[in-house]
């Protein structure tokens, strides 16, 4: 997976967040994706990731 400097994550659109305006859980590559779910499983905003991680990559195998 690609490291995010600060600079580049700000750069980024708000598009490729989960949560937009709070910029957490950044899905920009099917990397990012994949590293999102791994790190919402469990809490109480899994459910918001997973349905952004279908939206944005169908091909990406998501379990609940």
């Amino acid at each position: 997976m690609t490291k995010l400097t600060s600079a580049e994550r700000e750069d980024l659109p708000k598009g490729d967040f989960v949560f937009p305006k709070t910029r957490r859980y950044p899905i920009e590559d099917a990397a990012h994706a994949r590293d999102a779910l791994a790190r919402s499983s469990g809490k109480p905003e899994h459910a918001a990731v997973v349905a952004a991680v279908r939206r944005k990559f169908p091909e990406i195998d998501v379990e609940k």
